[in-house]
């Protein structure tokens, strides 16, 4: 056991660099398989935002196909963790996630709902996204929210960094794969506050025009 283990942690980069050359070499339809993967139970951080930035700074002039595609394959593999989490119930939670960490996100999701996957499917890793899709359906969460919250924050994240590579091209690629996640979040942030400062303001003029 301890020998097959030493073997497949020396076999992992050989592995990877020709899943990646083969994803590659797919294209748009890579993102399909991948996106399975990466939003099921076997996670890949960062995979699919890596494929979206080698192909939207090689073919800039198809950046939003590649962003639209990347959410396509996303909300797939998120669709598959969240059904097998709706049939196995509770149980599903518990085998996957600690007695705290369990509680926790039911908490989150319970008080935030559709933005409890929503903003987990926008930011970038390290924020975690599995356990809020095994939340959802192992609390029987609506199918069409799930599916609606899913694509607007994957479109957001992905289109935001398609466009990126788009505009700065193949000398942009290694600044853009060191730092996309931070400039992600930095972008995620500053829409979120003017979202906040917008429903805020607007819950305080609704709050004026009922006194009146």
């Amino acid at each position: 056991m301890f020998t097959l283990t030493r073997l497949l942690i020396a076999a992992k980069p050989t592995l990877e660099h020709s899943m990646r050359r083969w994803l590659v070499h797919l294209g748009a339809l890579g993102f399909i398989p991948l996106g399975l993967i990466d939003s099921s139970i076997i996670p890949l951080p960062g995979s699919m935002d890596v494929l979206t930035i080698i192909l939207a700074a090689r073919s800039p002039e198809l950046w939003f196909y590649y962003a639209v595609m990347a959410t396509v394959g996303s909300v797939l593999g998120g669709f598959v963790t969240y059904r097998l989490a709706r049939k196995g119930g509770e149980k599903s939670l518990e085998k996957r996630l600690s007695s705290k960490s369990m509680k926790r996100v039911v908490k989150l999701f319970e008080r935030w709902g559709f933005a409890a996957i929503a903003i987990p499917a926008l930011l970038p890793p390290p924020m975690p996204l599995v356990p809020f899709l095994l939340a959802a359906g192992a609390m029987q969460y609506s199918a069409k929210k799930f599916l609606l919250a899913m694509a607007l924050g994957r479109i957001a994240r992905y289109s935001i960094l398609a466009y990126l590579a788009a505009r700065y091209g193949r000398k942009m690629l290694p600044f853009l794969m060191q730092h996309g996640h931070p400039m992600v979040a930095a972008i995620v942030g500053v829409v979120v506050t003017v979202a906040l400062v917008y429903f805020v303001a607007r819950g305080m003029k609704m709050k004026k025009r009922a006194k009146s």
